[in-house]
């Protein structure tokens, strides 16, 4: 429906956790010291696989993976999280949103698609240990985690475009710490129906995924005996 004399806003305003000066410094020194601890055990699990020799596995290739989209997923919300806490007024710009709502689920879709590519790879080690080097290879390795990488940054392209292609005339002010994709449905005033059609088709491409029949390059080898 459209919408006539909408005044757009040209920023957000978060309510936070807390709007107490003292909570927010306890919660400040808290949430400082959880990011600084995910940042410098993920840096070291980085840094550890890289630098010993025998970590340098299909397994691990993954893991280190994972370590470095933690560690984006983590920043991308928790670096505005704290700087909030120092600040009266908790706003963001309408463009730096739309930045927060695009690297946070591009790296939380690559998380979840290196997590299962690292699920796949224990199945090749358990289900077909002889061939495990051939199919895993180094090249194999970077392809999958390519791939992973392109997928979740075109979903969330797309998604990110389609959410900010919305109207928001009513309110800008949301009820978290940072631009929950749910929550700027809810304050949109257009309709939002596309918008939930394609989440509930990528969770269910996702899921079909998940339970997919044992994977075709397994499937080559079943009959294989040395």
């Amino acid at each position: 429906m459209a919408v006539e004399n909408c005044t757009m806003f040209t920023d957000f305003i978060f309510l936070g956790l807390s709007d107490r000066q003292d909570v927010q410094q306890g919660l400040l020194v808290l949430f400082l010291l959880v990011y600084g601890i995910t940042v410098i055990a993920n840096l070291g699990m980085i840094l550890l696989i890289k630098m010993d020799s025998k970590l340098h596995t299909p397994m691990h290739y993954f893991l280190s993976n994972l370590s470095f989209c933690d560690i984006c997923y983590s920043s991308t919300v928790s670096l505005k999280m704290l700087a909030d806490f120092l600040s009266e007024q908790k706003t963001i710009p309408y463009s730096l949103c739309a930045i927060q709502i695009y690297y946070f689920r591009a790296f939380a879709d690559v998380e979840c698609l290196v997590l299962a590519l690292t699920a796949y790879v224990h199945y090749v080690a358990v289900y077909n240990p002889l061939l495990y080097t051939t199919v895993m290879s180094k090249r194999v390795c970077i392809q999958l985690v390519a791939i992973a990488y392109i997928v979740g940054l075109i979903d969330s392209a797309v998604h990110t475009c389609c959410k900010f292609q919305l109207s928001f005339c009513h309110s800008n002010i949301i009820n978290h710490f940072f631009c929950d994709i749910s929550l700027l449905l809810a304050l949109s005033t257009s309709d939002t129906s596309i918008n939930e059609i394609m989440v509930f088709t990528f969770i269910g491409c996702a899921m079909g995924v998940q339970h997919c029949p044992r994977p075709p390059v397994l499937q080559l080898h079943h009959n294989y005996h040395p």
